[in-house]
């Protein structure tokens, strides 16, 4: 029994290598007990140029029959050019499988899971090589444009907040397909996820705080927002409210429109305040500024976000308070 006992501690690490080539995506490990919701997190800053995002995801430990939360995390490709397939979990008929993840020269069908920060259920949109170098598009990137220089800003819709499911398939699953674009992704040469994400795997699976027991017992699932941020762009949009349960249908009804319309707006706020923070920043260049200006316009920048975010709390909070009790769901 004691040798069993290792064999199976060992399955999350070892199913990794035993997966090869083109083949990759196959099944994992299986299960009959489908993974909790994503958890609602705040992506940190990227750490240097060419650093890829690798989103969170739940994997499962035998030995404490439970998932374990594997937070999200900035990796060095194995080779240029390479973007990350996330894993994901999908109904395989009479149990849930787990399909690893993958480097290769193009993202591939990841079960229309919405990870977030690029990672919409469909490809990548969060950048792009282009000439041997990663440009990131900002609007889904925490990149410091101080460090990293080769940035773009494209609009995403991030829908991750709106259901926040993290498996394929079954009842109440994603319900997605392979695109042709991901079966041509599917047979290009793959590579496994290399040595940083397993051991960073490991020391999730090692970390009873990551365990889904004591992860869900956190209030929101959330890291907090940067209290200290200088940019709106350094801020990922606000969850989207959960539906109100007043048990009143009509009045239920009428809280999410307002609840909507001020989502929408909040989301426009933070919109024009990142392009004009980002326009002061090309003036800048453009001027040739001195670091004093810089500076300055730096500090005013901080202004100007930490206002926006003491804003929307305020509203946010008394959008809450006019609801009354039961607003949330149970």
């Amino acid at each position: 029994m004691r040798i069993i006992s290792s064999i199976r501690s060992l399955l999350p690490v070892l199913v990794i290598f035993m997966v090869s080539g083109a083949a990759f995506a196959q099944i994992g490990i299986a299960i009959t007990l489908g993974p909790p919701a994503l958890p609602v997190y705040e992506q940190p800053p990227c750490p240097a140029d060419g650093y890829l995002w690798t989103p969170g995801y739940w994997a499962y430990d035998y030995d404490s029959n439970d998932y374990y939360w594997v937070p999200g995390a900035w990796v060095e490709p194995p080779e240029v050019g390479f973007l990350w397939t996330p894993g994901y979990w999908g109904w395989g008929g009479d149990r849930f499988i787990f399909h690893e993840g993958y480097w290769g020269p193009h993202v591939g069908f990841y079960g229309g899971i919405a990870y977030g920060y690029g990672y919409s259920g469909e490809g990548y949109e969060g950048g792009r090589w282009d000439n041997g170098r990663f440009f990131y598009n900002r609007s889904v990137n925490n990149v410091n444009i101080v460090n990293v220089h080769n940035v773009y800003n494209t609009t995403v819709i991030n829908r991750v907040n709106e259901n926040r499911i993290s498996y394929n398939g079954g009842n109440g699953g994603i319900n997605a397909r392979p695109r042709p674009e991901d079966q041509i992704a599917e047979r290009d040469r793959h590579i496994a996820p290399i040595a940083v994400q397993t051991q960073h795997m490991q020391e999730s699976r090692a970390n009873p705080q990551m365990r889904s027991d004591n992860f869900n017992r956190r209030p929101e699932n959330n890291v907090p927002r940067p209290p200290n941020a200088t940019h709106a762009a350094d801020l990922q949009p606000h969850p989207r409210p959960a539906p109100p349960n007043t048990g009143n249908a009509k009045q239920d009804q009428k809280y999410q429109q307002q609840q909507e319309k001020l989502y929408a707006k909040q989301q426009q706020d933070h919109q024009k305040l990142q392009q004009k923070q980002e326009q002061d920043h090309q003036r800048l260049a453009q001027q040739n500024a001195n670091d004093a200006r810089k500076q300055q316009v730096e500090q005013k920048h901080q202004q100007q976000t930490q206002q926006m975010e003491q804003r929307h709390a305020q509203q946010s909070e008394r959008m809450q308070s006019r609801q009354g009790p039961g607003r949330g769901r149970p």
